[in-house]
């Protein structure tokens, strides 16, 4: 019975995910580095079949061979990607990949998410990367290439999956959804922001601050 504490926080997290729209039943998947042999990684399906209502023993262990050690439940196509991140930086303790609702606007258009957010500001650039297949292994080249050019950047980071949906890097399981959470508000704001610049609408506010008018230019 390994990491039993471990997989129950893990089991917490994806649900939340779930129900707050951070995730879909089309996929997602978190992975957590324990130490140099294994890491715990949610099962294949987990939204498709679980909702992401999962039970400690149903979160995996695997080695960094990429086998399973403990759990209940199949290896998802997708740790080809969660490999890829760990091999590249050993600093990465979490891979969190899901399919949020408000970043997708940005990841299916082929467009870098505006940072506007103050809570977000550590992240620097949330680009979209150049699209492939999900679970192939051309994806996870390419996000692998992605964390190779940001070796001299600080973790946090963050990139969004043409078509498909995000990836964030962090120490803990704990800060990569915080950082989840902080980009999708930041998600919801930028495309607001942009609706209002396409339509000209302008803050016209007082000297104060306090009360604001907003002018529709034709």
């Amino acid at each position: 019975m390994l990491y039993k504490k471990e997989r129950e926080e893990l089991c917490t997290v994806v649900k939340t995910m779930f129900e707050r729209f951070e995730t879909n039943a089309a996929g997602g998947n978190v992975s957590v580095r324990m130490n140099n042999d294994h890491i715990i990684m949610t099962p294949t399906l987990m939204s498709q079949q679980k909702f992401c209502d999962l039970e400690w023993h149903e979160i995996l262990v695997v080695n960094m061979n990429e086998q399973k050690v403990e759990g209940d439940g199949n290896i998802t196509r997708e740790i080809n990607m969660h490999m890829a991140c760990y091999r590249e930086r050993p600093d990465i303790g979490c891979v969190l990949h899901a399919h949020p609702r408000e970043s997708l606007v940005f990841a299916t258009m082929d467009m870098e998410m505006p940072n506007l957010t103050e809570a977000t500001q550590k992240l620097g650039r949330i680009p979209t990367l150049p699209f492939a297949p999900a679970t192939s292994l051309e994806l996870a080249g390419i996000v692998k290439n992605y964390v190779t050019s940001r070796q001299a950047d600080q973790i946090p980071l963050a990139m969004l999956l043409n078509k498909h949906g995000i990836v964030v890097l962090d120490k803990s399981l704990r800060k990569a959804y915080d950082m989840l959470e902080r980009i999708e508000y930041n998600a919801y704001v930028a495309y607001k922001t942009l609706i209002f610049d396409s339509l000209s609408i302008k803050k016209l506010g007082g000297a104060s601050g306090r009360e604001l008018q907003y002018n529709l230019e034709e």
